[in-house]
């Protein structure tokens, strides 16, 4: 008879210690990434039903500085504090999506609405986005790995609130 190896209850208490469950059952880190996640979808969905230009420069506007703010508190928290508990290749591929991303935004920030492959630009950073945080959140992926680690995921998330301030205060000022 083969028996199965379960955790002890101080494992489990400090599992639960380290990573305290919000209403989506994830911790702070990872459910502050997926909100943001939602939020930049929304936008993109609204931006898809506009006709105006200049509705669409301004929403755009609000897209990419979300985007930038969000690519920020990942790499400068949830990432660099997530090596050694993520594997190094889904790291260093989240990496080159948003460099890939941020060119793509820079891109875009020196177009107009009217110029040819604006919309287009605007639909392949859409899909583009799209396909990274279906990495991030999918089973086995980013999120997934650093939810068994160590790290405690709630601490990190109030330090990622923080920064996240810091990055709206100052993106409003420019």
């Amino acid at each position: 008879m083969a028996t199965t190896s379960t955790p002890s209850r101080g494992a489990q208490a400090a599992k639960q210690s380290r990573s305290k469950r919000r209403g989506s059952g994830d911790p702070l880190a990872v459910s502050m990434l997926k909100k943001d996640h939602r939020e930049v979808e929304k936008l993109f969905d609204r931006f898809e039903r506009l006709k105006s230009d200049g509705e669409k420069q301004e929403l755009f506007r609000k897209i990419a500085t979300a985007l930038k703010i969000h690519t920020l508190i990942e790499e400068e928290i949830f990432y660099a504090e997530s090596r050694g508990e993520v594997e190094d290749n889904l790291l260093d591929e989240a990496q080159v999506e948003h460099d890939g991303a941020k060119h793509l935004i820079s891109e875009i920030e020196d177009m107009e609405p009217g110029d040819d492959l604006y919309d287009a630009k605007v639909t392949v950073l859409r899909e583009y986005i799209k396909h990274h945080v279906k990495e991030e959140e999918r089973p086995g992926g980013i999120m997934a790995q650093a939810k068994k680690g160590d790290e405690d995921l709630d601490e990190m998330g109030k330090r990622m609130q923080i920064r996240k301030r810091e990055l709206m205060l100052e993106y409003e000022g420019h």
